[in-house]
Order: structure tokens, then sequence, then C-alpha cells
């Protein structure tokens, strides 16, 4: 089963992003639904999906998520699955894409997201793009430039930023300033670690850097750390899908 929650950020909140639905892929269906983040302040159901209470199914990917992936017949598509750290000769499922991509455009405000598991060593593994580049000043895309696979990448919690308590910013190795961020969905799961882990488990690297790319998948990064016992992704009330009988969790 491979799963992925919904986000949206509120036009005029201060909550900034919040999980509103959980997408799977299992035996063959793509099942949708709300959590209880949807019933929050402002939030209009997706076309096609009116009913908060309803499990919704296809043997397709739903268009608003098949929207934010890019068309197989688009010349630039095997770049596309590069960028995001796919073979183009293997292409994965459309939802793995997604998982990567977060199905971010412009036009709205809304991406996806997976929540993390342990690996197959216990490890908490995370791959995302940086967030946050074009907000950058000149300096920061210039040491983008200079970044190669395998380079070591560092966290630093933003307590002061004024959009988001939780923020986490990323640093290279030879300078103190910031490059971007961590995704908003993954900030509160760093911060968690940051007090769990020893901080040598808390390893963070660039995976893939495309100059060539629109901003939002300039860099590939790979977060590795220690999976405490008592650590849990993804939870609280907005996570919890709204119909009755749904798992509470995606796996």
């Amino acid at each position: 089963m491979k799963a992925l929650f919904v986000a949206w950020r509120p036009e005029k909140a201060s909550s900034g992003w919040r999980p509103v639905g959980r997408l799977i892929h299992s035996d063959g269906l793509y099942r949708f639904c709300y959590t209880r983040g949807a019933q929050r302040e402002e939030f209009q159901p997706f076309a096609g999906m009116k009913d908060l209470d309803q499990v919704y199914e296809s043997e397709s990917l739903f268009p608003i998520f098949a929207n934010r992936l890019l068309p197989a017949s688009r010349p630039e598509y095997e770049e596309y699955l590069r960028w995001s750290g796919f073979d183009p000769s293997q292409p994965p499922e459309p939802i793995v894409v997604l998982g990567v991509t977060e199905g971010i455009r412009k036009t709205d405000a809304v991406e996806v997201f997976p929540c993390p598991t342990p690996d197959s060593e216990g490890c908490y593994l995370n791959r995302f793009f940086l967030h946050g580049i074009r907000w950058m000043d000149h300096s920061a895309v210039e040491r983008l430039e200079t970044l190669r696979t395998g380079d070591r990448l560092y966290m630093m919690l933003d307590v002061q930023n004024p959009s988001d308590r939780n923020a986490v910013a990323v640093r290279t190795e030879h300078s103190s300033a910031m490059i971007g961020y961590v995704p908003r969905y993954l900030a509160r799961d760093v911060k968690s670690l940051f007090g769990k882990c020893d901080t040598d488990i808390v390893n963070l690297e660039v995976e893939r850097v495309n100059l060539e790319a629109p901003t939002q998948n300039r860099l590939l990064c790979r977060m590795r750390a220690c999976w405490p016992v008592d650590f849990r992704p993804c939870e609280g009330e907005e996570f919890l899908p709204i119909p009755d009988g749904v798992p509470a969790r995606c796996g």
C-alpha cells in the first residue's frame, strides 16, 4: 500500500499548511478520504468530491492529483523523472512520483506528502525537494550551483520565523547563510528528531542538483535519522480520517 496525505493552505489563516485528506493506492484502486483537518475554517471540498464523509474509489488517479504530474507525452518527461531521482527506463507509479514532487502548482494551495515510515534498518529516511529557494538571495542560488551529490547539508531550527515557529532552515557546509527550508510538513518531525536523536545521526545530504529545473525541483535532498521508540509522525486530530471504518493510520 502506498499512501500520501493531502495538505491545504488557508488563504488568510496563520496556521499554515494542514492535512485535509489522504490518498491511498492499494489492490489496484486509488482511494481518497477527507481527514478532520478539512472540517476547519474555510476549506472547500475538491471538485467531484463534495461529501466529506465518503470514501472515493477509482481505478485511475483522480483528476485533481493526475493534473499535478507532468504528462508522459511532454518532451521533458524523462528529465522530470531524473530530477526526482527516478530511472526513466523504469518509471514508478504515479503516486510514488507525487510523493517526491509534492504535486505543487502555482495556481492553488494544495500539495501532497508521504507520511514517513522506518526503512529496512529501522531508521527515518525521507527524500524531498528543498523549499523556499525562490525567497533566497542571489548568493544562495550561487551556492546551489557548487553542490554535488553526497555533499553534507545542515539543518537549523528557525524559531524566530514569523510565519512558522517550527521552520527548519538549511545551510551548506561552508556557509552559515541559509539556502532554503525543509518542507513544512516535515518540520515538526525534524524538530522532534533533533530532541531525541544524537545530532551525529541526523544527517541531510544532497541527492541530486538540477540546475536546469524549475526552482521547486532544483535541489533533491536525502534525510536519514534514528527512529525513536516513541516517535509517531503524522499524528494529531487533523490527520484522522472523517469516514467511519477507515483505519486511522496509512499503513
